[in-house]
């Protein structure tokens, strides 16, 4: 796994080179001959590593020497970062001193002479250290040639031992067990005989889930069967990697045994040729077992001549990667995931192997013991055949026990037999996918895992790659996304508005234990070379072989040195204490989280010292301050400042942190300010503040931050109560998810210049934003709310709320508080593809717009209307009914599910459609209504019914409190009842809340 560190290493020192031209910055004589030196030894070795990293799983020296490369990439790395860091602290006082120039023309020498990067000390340091890693280096390379590595290609001599082995489709149905597999058995036989479903079903899981069992289950069972149309050809191919068009279509051949294939004949066209001959118009089912291969350009030559067989023939696939399945051409409903069995499953499995030759009482005698060991296989077929058959050689009880202690990536038959398994999707991931898979076994066994937080570590530990900005959180969600596919992760936990973004997830036992198996390998290694007499072996070997460290109650109070490799130090308790002492000696750390512990100011200046971080994560520290040395940690990506309910104010100096994109500031309930100078943090992406006074007053600098996607808030107080101008919002037109509008006044003076105010905001032009919230808070005085005034003032609110369009393609929107007597153009629009609309206290509006005419709109919500009296068929959108024959079929709310109307106390009438409507098929009224709520609509008499006889999705109606209503629909006997149920007998009417 050091092929992924030296390649970023080695673009690093090239980097380097054209920095040095770009930024004029000399190197001391000689270094750049260094560098371009260390940069061929590092191409050098870069050529033998893939053959290295596959022998290293295996090969104990092997394993030694990428260890020992690993870590002299990490110090090139380290090297490499403080010369990063005094180039770019020299730009940044260029690029001030440059301001200041500007500012001050008597300067009579130009900022780069003035601030000329003459440390030479510091260059001279930076050479010997060079010279120092180029020593391990040749070391190294000298090495290398004893182990005989081949250059780029695998060495097939020295492949590690993975378990891949040919399967058939013969199955041992005494090893078979549990519920899921059979339910999914039948629904797969189900489909595999509908003719006019899809040709391709896929079966996805992890290894050792059952793939390929379900899979011989169908095959036997329909082979078995007799049936009139029946498959006339069962054909079971194991596929394997590599993915060989030419072999598979032999063995079908082979299978089907009606054509030959000459020996020795690799032409492909002619295999395929006999392929063809072999299948036409009959009727097939083919089995493609363990297919790898992402690459489409292999599969359509096989996928093309299949074609060739009967209507009817089906192909049923199983692989371990999701992408694999589509690539091939399967739907979503066609993919099939066997579950895991139940702990008594596990154990009922268990119990068929080892109960061979054994008495029903001697196997009692172990069952306590038993089950609890069949908790380890954690649902696992594959792990309970292992466990099962390694109890059947064990003959007492002592034995079982330590089986029962021991982690399962202790056992050695576990390494043999089911890891081997899980070796196959390890081998087939690139050196930095292993990486990032391989870490992971420092999250303790069934912790929910953080993907944002976990993509972070990766990028702290250098594994995905040396990308900038933006770039490194897709490279790492990618990685994420590819470890997903394959079945590495699991129990995914979604966020944001449509559940779109996988927020945390966790690792199935197993996994964990094999990615376990894979890093105490290395930690047993580096625990054989431990030279440190202080520390903790364990600790000691976890810093090195994966430089992370967990914050914890272990953790000693006072650091050593041989610590200091450590790049990720990891909170995993609610502490509430101080952090260890010496954490300034941790010069090479990226990631450090001490949330929940106790910072005093020293602290603070210390971890401010730690110039390489990049995440600072300090919750729920005590923090009264931060100092304003925070502007040294040049790096910072993250800074987690939330809950520290103690911290007043944020120093201008953090607004010097060039790389800075997450700003969290939740919780902090005394701050009352941001930075004035908020504008310079140009990279900044995610500010969280989430509940604020309403007197905070944000920074004009706000509006500048064009690259800001989430500003989490409550609400944003705008109005001149606040000053805050919701133009400040203007430029912001990367923002994500929701936002909510707190809009305040107190006089007709500041309606009138909130009109332009709201235009200033161009919230149409918010094309991420998908939730919408308007509150509107009235306080002016009661000589203004006269009637007059409030006549005044109905334009006015008019114009406010049309200034305030959103984006077309909004979600959800909700509006409190809205005193104009109309509503809006584009509320109605046929344009506008909103989905929810919720409307509160709307208390001058005396009538609905032509609301029907929204074409994606599934729940609207009316509630406190006052003013609302009439509820007009314009409400529907729809023309008269002559009309309509000549501009073909009307659809009014054609998308619409939920209708809800509360607290409309002066209603008294909703306008029937006409019963020319009623009886043209050319007019649709809500044909996807299910549900209708009138409460506390006192005045209302009748409800429109040959409207809602159109509405023949129309399941529930309820009434509450709507008293006209209750007298006229609660007697089931009632003619008002029966009208409108002898068209729809499933209505179920309910004056119930």
């Amino acid at each position: 796994m050091a092929d992924i560190i030296i390649s970023i290493v080695a673009n690093r020192v090239a980097a380097i080179i054209e920095d040095e031209i770009r930024y004029q910055v000399n190197l001391v004589r000689g270094v750049e001959e260094e560098l371009l030196d260390l940069s061929e030894k590092l191409n050098t070795i870069k050529t033998v590593l893939e053959d290295a990293e596959k022998r290293g799983v295996k090969d104990e020296s092997v394993k030694n020497w990428l260890k020992k490369l690993e870590d002299t990439a990490y110090d090139v790395d380290g090297i490499l970062d403080e010369w990063n860091y005094a180039l770019l602290k020299h730009k940044m006082a260029g690029d001030a001193a440059l301001a200041s120039a500007e500012q001050k023309v008597c300067c009579s020498h130009t900022p780069s002479s003035c601030l000329c990067f003459n440390k030479v000390v510091a260059r001279r340091d930076t050479a010997k250290k060079i010279q120092n890693v180029k020593a391990k280096l040749d070391e190294i390379l000298r090495e290398k040639d004893d182990f005989n590595f081949v250059m780029h290609l695998p060495s097939i001599d020295h492949m590690p031992k993975s378990g891949r082995v040919q399967t058939t489709s013969s199955i041992e149905l005494e090893k078979v067990i549990g519920e899921d597999i059979e339910r999914n058995k039948n629904d797969i036989q189900r489909k595999l005989m509908l003719n006019g479903d899809s040709q391709i079903l896929s079966i996805v899981g992890m290894g050792g889930i059952g793939k390929s069992t379900l899979a011989q289950l169908v095959f036997n069972d329909i082979q078995t069967q007799v049936m009139e149309d029946g498959f006339e050809l069962r054909i079971w191919i194991c596929v394997s990697d590599p993915f060989d068009v030419a072999a598979i279509a032999r063995g079908i051949v082979e299978s089907v045994g009606i054509e030959t294939i000459p020996p020795n004949t690799n032409q492909l066209e002619l295999v395929l040729q006999k392929l063809r001959d072999c299948i036409s118009d009959k009727k097939f089912l083919l089995v493609l077992d363990d297919v790898w291969t992402q690459d489409y350009n292999k599969w359509e030559p096989l996928k093309i001549n299949l074609k060739y067989g009967a209507p009817g023939s089906k192909i049923l696939v199983t692989t371990r990667n999701e992408r694999v399945a589509k690539m091939m051409g399967t739907f979503d409903d066609d993919i099939y995931r066997p579950q895991e069995l139940s702990d008594e499953e596990c154990w009922s499995l268990m119990r068929r192997i080892f109960l061979s030759g054994r008495s029903e009482e001697e196997c009692r005698d172990f069952e306590d013991v038993g089950k609890k060991i069949a908790k380890k296989c954690k649902g696992l077929p594959l792990a309970a055949n292992v466990l099962g058959s390694l109890l059947q050689f064990k003959t007492n009880l002592e034995e079982w026990e330590n089986i029962l202690e021991s982690e399962i990536w202790q056992l050695k038959e576990a390494e043999l037999e089911l890891f081997p398994h899980l070796l196959l999707s390890y081998n087939e991931l690139s050196p930095a996918l292993k990486r990032c898979f391989s870490y992971c076994a420092v999250y303790p066994k069934d912790s929910k895992i953080n993907v944002e937080s976990m993509i972070e570590q990766w990028m702290a530990l250098g594994y995905l790659g040396s990308v900038t900005g933006n770039t490194v959180e897709l490279t790492g969600r990618d990685h994420f996304n590819n470890l997903a596919m394959r079945c590495l992760f699991q129990d995914f936990e979604k966020s944001g508005e449509l559940g779109e973004h996988v927020e945390w997830c966790k690792m199935h036992d197993i996994v964990h234990d094999f990615a376990q198996f894979l890093m105490k390998k290395n930690e047993r290694a580096e625990m054989r070379k431990r030279c440190c007499q202080v520390c903790d072996p364990f600790l000691v070997s976890q810093v090195k072989g994966n430089r992370s460290l967990s914050w914890d109650k272990r953790t000693p109070r006072d650091l050593c040195d041989c610590l200091t490799s450590v790049r990720v130090f990891r909170s995993n308790e609610v502490l509430h204490r101080p952090p260890p002492q010496g954490m300034k000696k941790l010069i090479q750390l990226r990631w450090l989280d001490l949330s929940h512990g106790i910072l005093s100011q020293e602290d603070l200046k210390s971890l401010c010292k730690l110039y390489f971080l990049q995440t600072l994560l300090l919750a729920d520290c005590w923090l009264e301050e931060i100092t304003a040395e925070i502007e040294n940690l040049v790096h910072l990506r993250h800074l987690d400042l939330s809950d520290n309910k103690r911290l007043k104010e944020l120093p201008e100096s953090m607004c010097s942190l060039p790389e800075l994109q997450i700003l969290n500031i939740e919780g902090c309930k005394d701050l009352y300010r941001l930075p004035e100078e908020i504008h310079r943090l140009q990279n900044l992406q995610h500010l969280l503040i989430k509940v604020i006074p309403a007197s905070y007053c944000f920074p004009e600098g706000v509006g500048q931050l064009r690259g800001i996607r989430t500003l989490k808030l409550d609400w944003f107080h705008g109005g001149s109560v606040y000053n805050n101008k919701l133009g400040l919002l203007k430029n912001l037109n990367r923002l994500t998810g929701s936002l909510k509008l707190n809009i305040h006044f107190t006089s007709m003076s500041d309606l009138e210049e909130l009109v332009a105010d709201a235009g200033e905001a161009e919230l149409r032009n918010k094309i991420h934003i998908h939730t919408l919230h308007f509150h509107f808070e009235d306080d002016m005085d009661e000589s203004e709310r006269s009637s007059s005034s409030a006549a005044a003032a109905s334009p006015l609110w008019l114009e406010v709320i049309e200034a305030l369009e959103p984006y077309h393609k909004l979600n959800l929107l909700k509006i409190w508080g809205y005193k104009g007597s109309r509503l809006p153009h584009w509320m109605s629009s046929p344009l506008n593809l909103v989905k929810q609309i919720y409307l509160f206290g709307f208390n001058e509006v005396r009538s609905l717009p032509p609301m029907g005419k929204l074409p994606f709109l599934e729940v609207l919500y009316l509630k406190r209307m006052k003013e609302l009296k009439v509820v007009g068929r314009e409400f529907l959108g729809i023309e008269s009914s002559s009309s309509s024959s000549t501009s073909g079929h009307v659809v009014a709310f054609p998308q619409l599910k939920r209708l809800e109307f509360y607290n409309c106390h002066e209603w008294e009438e909703w306008e029937d459609i006409t019963a020319e409507d009623e009886e043209s098929a050319d007019v649709s009224v809500m044909p996807c209504l299910t549900r209708l709520c009138i409460n506390w609509c006192e005045a209302l008499k009748k409800l429109p019914h040959r409207l809602l006889r159109k509405a023949s999705s129309l399941r529930f109606l309820n009434h509450y409190q709507s008293s006209e209503l209750v007298k006229r629909y609660s007697d089931k006997e009632g003619s008002a009842w029966r009208s409108l149920s002898q068209y729809n007998p499933k209505l179920r009417i309910s004056s119930l809340v």
